[in-house]
């Protein structure tokens, strides 16, 4: 039978781990909030998903390890638990035959992604120390499935977390079910240049306080393709592996983003004005799109916002990302 851990990220952890805005890691606590009491308390006991999780796996015969983490460190402690043996040429790497299950509780895709974030760079060889068992067109080796726990539930409307997304149990009963019985779905991952992970999109763009769109400027390019060389005004740049940021309003920027194609989907919103035959001035949106196994965005205003994951973050120089084709797993039944 299996060992599983069930991790939950706390609210203190680092904000430079990537957690969520301001370091937010239980329940959307932001910066300057973690000092109240009650909700201290609430970090430091597990949700009530988490222990009926728990009691699901008890059950069924698995021996379960409850961990809240604090640091990046005490994620890594988890992790170093997925290794595999030593190996020859010295690199650590993750163990293919493990016997250990890693659920982990989430409360926004920013809490997974800070795990995965450090998956990789637990895991991914330096590229002077590339070894012959690497895939093919991957400089990650194929990382440990994961069970994901949503802490909330499903929306019916406006941003749908990744969990949804993919259609994996929310239940806990049911999430401790695909990982003592389910498979191992492999997904794509965006690595960043920045020297993060991008499981599900990013947004670059912002509005004003009346929630109209700003404009911005940048060159955006995929693979060969320009979706613009920096001179265009500039809405918003959707940047897809799956389909969370596929809409803004009501305008679909990205078509068909599927994060089992080996493919990153990415488009930009421009607006375009026109004159009607009596002179009327008219603006429509034209969005342009292109799918590849790259992107880069070099912004040429001075500060550009964006949503990455729900991280909020301000891009001032180039930022790439990149496809690691089946580089990630879940537990699905």
């Amino acid at each position: 039978m299996y060992d599983v851990v069930l991790l939950t990220l706390a609210s203190q952890r680092d904000s430079s781990g990537g957690c969520g805005s301001g370091g937010a890691c239980c329940g959307g606590v932001t910066e300057g909030e973690h000092d109240a009491p009650d909700q201290a308390e609430r970090c430091e006991t597990p949700r009530v998903p988490v222990l009926a999780c728990a009691d699901a796996l008890t059950a069924r015969g698995a021996r379960v390890e409850t961990i809240t983490a604090r640091s990046d460190q005490e994620i890594d402690e988890v992790l170093a638990r997925l290794d595999g043996p030593a190996r020859a040429d010295g690199l650590t790497w993750p163990d293919p035959d493990s016997k250990i299950r890693l659920v982990v509780a989430t409360a926004s895709d920013a809490q997974l992604r800070a795990v995965l974030r450090r998956l990789v760079r637990r895991y991914a060889p330096p590229p002077s120390r590339r070894p012959e068992d690497l895939p093919v067109g991957r400089t990650v080796p194929d990382l440990p499935p994961i069970g994901v726990l949503p802490l909330d539930p499903a929306r019916s409307g406006g941003h749908r977390d990744l969990a949804a997304q993919l259609g994996l149990p929310r239940d806990p009963a049911a999430v401790a079910a695909a990982v003592l019985d389910g498979t191992a779905r492999r997904l794509d991952l965006l690595r960043t240049d920045g020297g993060s992970v991008t499981l599900d999109g990013a947004l670059l763009g912002a509005a004003d306080d009346a929630g109209r769109p700003l404009h911005w400027r940048g060159r955006v390019e995929v693979d060969d393709t320009v979706l613009t060389n920096g001179d265009d005004p500039l809405l918003a740049c959707a940047v897809g592996n799956a389909g969370g940021y596929a809409t803004l309003d009501d305008v679909a920027l990205l078509a068909a983003p599927d994060p089992t194609d080996g493919l990153v989907e990415v488009a930009v919103a421009v607006p375009v004005v026109t004159r009607s035959r009596f002179g009327r001035r008219r603006v429509r949106l034209e969005v342009r799109r292109a799918r590849g196994r790259a992107v880069a965005v070099v912004p040429r205003d001075e500060k550009v916002p964006f949503l990455d994951d729900g991280v909020e973050g301000e891009l001032s120089r180039k930022r790439s990302w990149w496809t690691e084709r089946g580089a990630w797993a879940v537990w699905a039944v």
